[in-house]
């Protein structure tokens, strides 16, 4: 009964016939392990024939060697023995080294011993007959002192010769000894081994039989009994299979390298013939199916373009060596698909691309260029778009009005005839464009030629437009928020014709075009806002003035709307108010906060405060502006504001300047020098936490140019305010004897050759003294007396003026000023009168700051009429504070005729 587990022929008897078989199969040479036996046994042979030969060769040197060393240690020996020297040198050299040369050479066992003459002659042999007899051969080397062997052929074999010189006692050469021995006489070796090498040889083939027996055995078991012819036979059958089958087959071993290709995987991957042992990477596969096979990693239908070919491969892993096999499949007919999946990444990547380029800028037609840009030629070969004329404008698209204008345009070519930028265009009803914005849908014409409301148009440029070989369009509106911007039109002319597909993509383009035009739309909106606001807050038209001419300038910044800001605010007693002003930041607030403090200026003015009270006030307003924005949540403060304020007088041509953190004025004299006069500067506005403001009294000559400016004149990115300085001193001195207006002009040219980051404010005053026969001052006593004196000498100046009409206007004016004065006020008083161009103004001042208030007096009342005829017969009047009191100035229009009768307003009931 056999072992359990085991084999029905498992036992004694089987593994008897097994070992039988593998012995039976070690005679038999076709077999496996017969064919390794005898490559091993003459593998065996051979190396015992090179050990052998090997073992003679080395025993050949080495018996020459030892010959060698033998002749040399006998030749030294005798030489250095004790009376050879002496032996060579006596009368008869033979008979006394003879004997003992005899008698080394029988000891030492060598074939002779020698012994020469200096020159050559033989004094010793083993065959008296030689002695005496020269030698042929050079001892040169051995005279020198250095032993001399040969190696030549003799009668007995081959032999080694040494020969070695004797010296005296005075190192003088007096002979030589030379000693042979042949090489036979050297005991050789290779008796003593041969034995050893037969043994080993033995041991070998014994090993070797035993090995092929195992690995007949072991190539039995792992071909399962199967023999050469078998496997031969199932090899055939297997190629035959491999190669027959339609499906591509590669064999990789752990390195990557083809071990394997079978003729359907040569064609599809076009393999050179000698493939096989070539690492993978290096037979001009793709990179992607390189390294997949490379890796040798599972893979299952990865598809893969093989020249024209699509391969879908499969990759699995065998052995334990970390080899592959990898199937391959042609499928050609997945290439459509591929070419769809291509398409949708090729679309996907042109919306990723149009996300980023798109609405870079909050520019409308920057905006549409990009757009444009995008589309051709990735998706068009031509794109132009038109935007409906009130969103150009920034407005709101009502919808009443169709009419659009072409903005951006792009192409492959530029003769394209389509209608160039800048074009209005109005589409008929059954235009494609026309009927895409009213259905809010994209309109595909797949064939121009064929689309007869697009021809209708014009026909003229449609025929053009289809010669030139434009075959196809695409018209898209750009909506956002629920209402048409515009439209967009793809057109194609050496692409394919557009599909149905090609709609979702024109569509997403537009929707992100859309946007970005919206944003730029409204922000153009917000900037014509800010523009106007800023334009409505900026002075107009200033006013023709008698005491200045002033020329003037404001550029925006790039970045929009600014707050910088000027003003020419006329005064009392011809007097002049120059201002210019600075709030920091752009934007609404800026423009908005600018019109708070010009408003306020004006108020400030009209209380004909000095400039440095003026200033003062300005500070305060600043601060309760930003207390009540904090307390509003709102965190825009106005810290930051700046501004200078003078004021001038052209009756004495004095000229005071205060400064709040603003740049100082330049000054050019009549004679055309310049110069930046020094005036006190206080904190900006807002900051300066109850400091005083100073000021400085500047005495201005006519002709003087009094320039203010803000800091975006001066500074710039990259260049410090001194400097900016210089180049204005340099430019002003330049302008000599030109207008206020053309120093503007040249001061802006020389200082802002481009458009500066910040904005800019320029006012040039070119100042003016009054004739001193325009002014009339008297010194009125404290007497109400005094009065009809002065209102006569006041007459008759008012006649040489030839204002004869308006005497009995301002005899009324003035006595009721001059009246009050001495009543109510306090000397000094005088009275001052002055004409200006169009209006004579009357002045009284006196020594008290306590200020007339207009009343209404009742109909009994006998007083309190007096300063309401003041208000009526004069354009204007008031009061102005100074530093001794008080002027109280009424101005009267000089074309406004006679006074006529007054007894109305005498008599009214007030």
């Amino acid at each position: 009964m056999p072992p359990k587990g085991g084999p029905p022929e498992a036992g004694p008897k089987a593994r008897h016939h097994s070992a039988g078989r593998r012995l039976l199969s070690l005679r038999k040479p076709r077999s496996v392990a017969g064919q390794v036996f005898l490559l091993q046994l003459v593998v065996v042979l051979l190396l015992i024939a090179t050990a052998v030969v090997v073992l003679v060769i080395q025993d050949r040197n080495r018996a020459i060697q030892e010959a060698g060393d033998r002749s040399l240690v006998a030749a030294e020996s005798f030489a250095n023995a004790p009376g050879t020297a002496e032996a060579m040198k006596s009368d008869d050299p033979t008979a006394a080294l003879q004997p003992h040369a005899e008698a080394v050479r029988k000891r030492t066992g060598v074939d002779y011993v020698v012994a020469l003459s200096p020159y050559g002659f033989r004094w010793t042999h083993p065959d008296p007959d030689q002695i005496g007899k020269h030698v042929s051969t050079s001892y040169g080397q051995a005279l020198e002192g250095e032993p001399h062997q040969t190696t030549f052929d003799s009668s007995l074999g081959k032999a080694v010769d040494s020969t070695v010189a004797v010296f005296d006692e005075k190192g003088t050469a007096v002979g030589l000894v030379t000693v042979g021995v042949t090489v036979d006489k050297v005991t050789s070796v290779v008796q003593h081994q041969l034995p050893v090498i037969f043994a080993a040889g033995g041991v070998a083939l014994l090993l070797a039989a035993g090995g092929s027996a195992l690995v007949s055995g072991r190539l039995r078991r792992q071909t399962r009994g199967l023999g050469p012819v078998e496997m031969t036979r199932m090899y055939e059958h297997h190629d035959a299979v491999l190669h027959a089958v339609r499906e591509g087959v590669l064999i990789l071993d752990g390195d990557a390298r083809l071990l394997l290709v079978n003729d359907e995987a040569r064609r599809l991957l076009a393999l050179p013939p000698e493939a096989e042992g070539r690492p993978v990477t290096g037979l001009g596969l793709s990179p992607a199916l390189a390294g997949l096979l490379a890796s040798g990693r599972a893979a299952t239908d990865k598809v893969f373009l093989a020249g024209d070919i699509l391969l879908a491969v499969s990759v699995r892993q065998v052995g334990s060596q970390g080899g592959s096999v990898a199937t391959l499949r042609d499928t050609t007919e997945l290439r459509a698909l591929a070419g769809r999946a291509d398409v949708a990444g090729g679309r996907l990547q042109l919306l990723y691309e149009a996300s980023t380029r798109i609405g870079t800028t909050l520019d409308m037609k920057r905006t549409a260029e990009e757009l444009t840009e995008v589309a051709v030629p990735r998706f068009a070969d031509f794109a132009t778009v038109e935007l409906l004329e009130p969103v150009l404008q920034g407005g709101e698209p009502t919808g009443a009005s169709r009419e659009m204008r072409r903005i951006a345009a792009e192409g492959i070519r530029d003769d394209v005839p389509l209608y160039p930028v800048g074009r209005r265009m109005r589409y008929a009803p059954d235009n494609p464009v026309a009927i895409g914005m009213t259905t809010g849908r994209p309109v595909l014409v797949a064939d121009l030629a064929l689309a007869d409301g697009w021809r209708v148009q014009n026909p003229e440029r449609a025929r053009k437009v289809i010669e030139f070989g434009i075959h196809s369009m695409i018209s898209v509106p750009l909506q956002a928020r629920g209402q048409l911007l515009g439209v967009v039109e793809f057109w194609r002319s050496e692409q394919d014709p557009f599909e149905p597909d090609d709609l979702s993509p024109a569509e997403e383009l537009a929707a992100r075009a859309a946007v970005c035009i919206d944003n730029a739309r409204r922000y153009t909106r917000e900037h014509t806002t800010a523009v106007t606001l800023q334009r409505s807050l900026l002075p107009g038209a200033l006013p023709e003035l008698s005491a200045l001419e002033v020329g003037h300038r404001y550029l925006p910044a790039k970045a929009g709307v600014g707050g910088d800001w000027y003003d020419v605010i006329p005064l009392p007693g011809a007097r002049v108010a120059l201002v210019v002003g600075d709030v920091v930041g752009h934007g609404l607030h800026a423009a908005a906060t600018m019109g708070r403090l010009r408003t306020a200026v004006h108020n400030f003015a009209a209380l004909d405060l000095p400039p440095d009270e003026l200033l003062a006030h300005l500070d305060d307003l600043i601060t309760r502006i930003d207390q009540d924005a904090a307390a509003e949540g709102n965190t825009e403060a106005v810290t930051g504001a700046t501004c200078l304020y003078a004021v001038y007088d052209p009756v004495s041509g004095r000229c005071v300047l205060a400064r709040a953190g603003h740049p100082g004025p330049a000054l050019v004299s009549p004679d055309g020098s310049v110069t930046f006069p020094d005036i006190p500067v206080a904190p900006p506005l807002g900051v300066g936490g109850g400091l005083p403001v100073e000021t400085a009294v500047l005495r201005l000559a006519a002709d003087s140019r009094l320039v203010l400016y803000t800091d975006g004149l001066v500074e710039a990115r990259g260049r410090d305010i001194d400097t900016g300085l210089g180049m204005l001193r340099q430019a002003l001195a330049h302008t000599d004897g030109t207008t206020p207006d053309d120093t503007c002009r040249a001061v802006l040219d020389a200082m802002l050759r481009t458009r500066s980051s910040d904005d800019v404010a320029l006012l040039v005053a070119r100042t003016r003294l009054l004739d001193p026969e325009q002014v009339q001052e008297w010194e009125v006593p404290d007497d109400p007396a005094a009065v009809s004196r002065i209102r006569a000498e006041a007459t008759r100046r008012l006649e040489s003026w030839g204002l004869g009409e308006a005497a009995f206007t301002t005899e009324l004016i003035l006595s009721e000023l001059v009246t009050n004065a001495i009543r109510y006020g306090a000397s000094p008083i005088s009275l001052r009168l002055l004409r200006d161009r169009d209006s004579l103004i009357c002045e009284v001042a006196d020594g008290t700051s306590t200020s007339p208030h207009l009343r209404r007096a009742a109909f009994t009342d006998e007083g309190g009429r007096g300063l309401f005829l003041v208000a009526q017969m004069s354009r204007r009047w008031g009061t102005r504070y100074t530093d001794r009191g008080k002027i109280i100035w009424a101005e009267q229009a000089l074309d406004a005729g006679a006074a006529g009768d007054l007894s109305g307003l005498l008599m009214a009931d007030l």
